[in-house]
């Protein structure tokens, strides 16, 4: 593996794709009551966007149920992309896919890797950006963070620091953060039993939407399993809840933007008083269901 630094070379969190038992319905759901828009069709995949740059945010893929398909990161360019599969590689993870131009909406060079609990993700540059990118109340703008649960959570977030170039914000109990821009998370890692997801966050533009977004969710159904609140680590505003196919879902806003200069923080760092889980210990915990949801959804074989 080169020794040359990696910090850099991975630019964001750009898309999480899903598999769905019903794509049509999925896509009602995060149109009209998540307000994603969509922006492409293809093979009987939809593609939706946020209000931000990024050509889609998600995707839904028709399958037998719902799983986990794949987390797509931006690269810096396509001379990273290149660079960070020969990392992968050295570092004795798949890429099994790739460095190549991508044939699917929004487009790019990239590439497929497995991390070593065998999570599918993929590298992506110069994929189409929206010229109309912008912020609007109550709309998500683009993917906040992703958390997955893991057997090892130190091992799976080391391997994304030395492989890949994140960094470490901080670690709990229970959970590493990493970045690799100025959002203090990206990517968290969990305590679980294996490699399944424990939510997808989208970034709201304030914690008006957060709240407005709330409401929304609970008039058409999908009540709030915990919040609205504030996080420790990251500073920022949430609301979760559960989407079709039990998908944990949380939307945020003011997430903390940290630089180098940014103190990681242990699990020393980060103890409640009893009985409180967030800043403000107004809402009451994350509920029976959200918990179950938080484990339930694996990744689809790769």
């Amino acid at each position: 593996m080169s020794t040359a630094s990696p910090v850099g070379l991975v630019t964001g969190l750009r898309s999480v794709e899903l598999n769905v038992a019903d794509v049509a319905a999925q896509e009602r759901f995060y149109v009209d009551t998540w307000l994603l828009a969509t922006v492409a069709h293809a093979n009987g995949v939809s593609y939706l966007r946020g209000t931000g740059a990024a050509h889609h945010i998600l995707a839904l893929h028709p399958a037998a149920s719902t799983s986990l398909r794949s987390i797509t990161l931006n690269a810096a360019s396509r001379t990273a992309v290149d660079t960070l599969a020969a990392r992968i590689a050295a570092a004795g993870a798949r890429v099994p896919a790739g460095p190549a131009p991508i044939d699917a909406p929004g487009g790019g060079y990239g590439c497929t890797f497995l991390d070593p609990e065998g999570r599918v993700f993929r590298l992506v540059a110069d994929d189409s950006r929206h010229a109309d990118a912008g912020t609007t109340p109550d709309r998500p703008e683009r993917l906040a963070h992703v958390v997955l649960n893991s057997s090892a959570n130190e091992v799976a977030a080391q391997f994304f620091i030395d492989v890949l170039g994140f960094r470490l914000s901080d670690r709990t109990r229970i959970m590493d953060f990493i970045r690799c821009n100025t959002d203090h998370h990206s990517l968290s890692f969990a305590k679980g039993d294996g490699p399944t997801l424990n939510h997808i966050a989208y970034h709201m533009p304030d914690l008006e939407s957060v709240m407005r977004g709330g409401g929304r969710m609970r008039d058409a159904g999908f009540p709030i399993e915990w919040g609205v609140g504030r996080h420790g680590p990251g500073n920022n505003v949430f609301a979760y809840f559960v989407a079709p196919g039990d998908v944990p879902v949380e939307y945020t806003g003011e997430v903390e933007q940290v630089g180098d200069d940014y103190r990681t923080g242990f699990p020393d760092d980060w103890k409640w008083p009893p009985g409180r889980i967030d800043h403000w210990g107004v809402s009451a915990p994350p509920s029976a269901r959200l918990k179950q949801a938080q484990s339930s959804v694996r990744f689809a074989a790769a």
